[in-house]
């Protein structure tokens, strides 16, 4: 049996699949031209540098596209030991995402796609800060010994 036992195992590997969806869709959906330039321009920032911005904010979303993707081998019956961890550290820091993204984001992307231009970025972090804290409450119980279980 794998170290986060097969339930946690499943649901890492489902929530994997709907965070590279999530940040697929945030990353060259959402976060377009149009959604970018009025966030720059709520921000009182140069609008001239939403371009170089989105190029970034792009990249780094390819990171967690893939990162997020590798979760999936969650599912195999024996999954590799590096990913516990590599999916903790995925975790942690795209649930980071909602304090890095500036707050005039979320106004310009529910003015261009309305309440639901939210859910990809919300669904994505939250839900990567609630697996996070699933796998950190299954690693501090499986390191108590027995006998300081109660």
């Amino acid at each position: 049996m794998d170290p986060l036992g097969r339930r946690l195992t499943t649901i890492t590997g489902i929530a994997s699949i709907v965070f590279t969806v999530g940040t697929a869709l945030h990353a060259f959906v959402i976060v377009d031209d149009h959604t970018l330039t009025r966030m720059m321009v709520l921000a009182n920032a140069d609008p001239a540098a939403a371009e170089q911005f989105l190029t970034v904010f792009r990249a780094v979303g390819c990171l967690y596209i893939v990162a997020n993707a590798l979760g999936v081998l969650a599912f195999r019956p024996a999954p590799p030991r590096w990913l516990l961890p590599a999916v903790l550290v995925t975790n942690v820091t795209q649930a980071a995402g909602v304090f890095m993204v500036p707050p005039q984001m979320w106004q310009a992307a529910v003015e261009h796609f309305g309440p639901v231009g939210t859910l990809p970025s919300a669904i994505t972090d939250g839900g990567a800060f609630v697996l996070a804290a699933a796998i950190t409450v299954t690693i501090v119980r499986a390191r108590k010994k027995p006998a300081q279980r109660s």
